[in-house]
């Protein structure tokens, strides 16, 4: 298996577990947070689906600097959410599909200005940058939506909103 084919396999499993979250937010809650310094629902899912989509600012650059090439997605409903996610993996198929070992192997840096956040090969910017954060913060979605009272759904397997398969 190569390694396009591997990276390509997660990606699109994290895009359908992330999928299955955004279907059950409440567009009607995106301003609630549970804590005063916790994200609102909209701006951690928003968080979300940019991290999807970060596939090509590693693997098309050296650098991402969060004082000059960030700027927060902003999207309002999760109709919108599920468009960009979708969107995005289309073009992280391309860009991964175009993948070279050299660049898979070639050093990434995150930066804000001059302070370096983080620095390593691309391919544990994919891991840890993206995959990892985005798990995290998925996570973080799901005990909004448990507070919510929105039923979770199963990500790595049945949720306690979902029955378990009879085998």
């Amino acid at each position: 298996m190569s390694i396009q084919k591997a990276l390509s396999i997660e990606l699109e499993r994290e895009k359908d577990n992330t999928l299955r979250m955004l279907k059950v937010l409440p567009n009607e809650q995106f301003g609630w947070k549970p804590h005063e310094k916790s994200m609102s629902l909209g701006e951690l899912a928003n968080h979300i689906v940019e991290l999807h989509n970060w596939v090509s600012l590693v693997f098309n650059r050296e650098v991402l600097d969060f004082k000059v090439d960030y700027i927060p997605s902003t999207l309002a409903t999760k109709e919108e959410l599920i468009e960009v996610l979708e969107k995005g993996f289309e073009e992280n198929s391309k860009v991964i599909e175009s993948l070279t070992d050299e660049n898979y192997f070639s050093n990434w840096a995150l930066k804000a200005g001059d302070y370096v956040i983080a620095e390593m090969p691309k391919a544990g910017a994919i891991r840890f940058i993206i995959t990892n954060h985005l798990i995290h913060h998925r996570g973080q979605l799901s005990v909004y939506l448990r507070l919510l009272n929105v039923p979770v759904p199963g990500i790595y397997g049945p949720s306690a909103d979902e029955q378990m398969p009879v085998f």
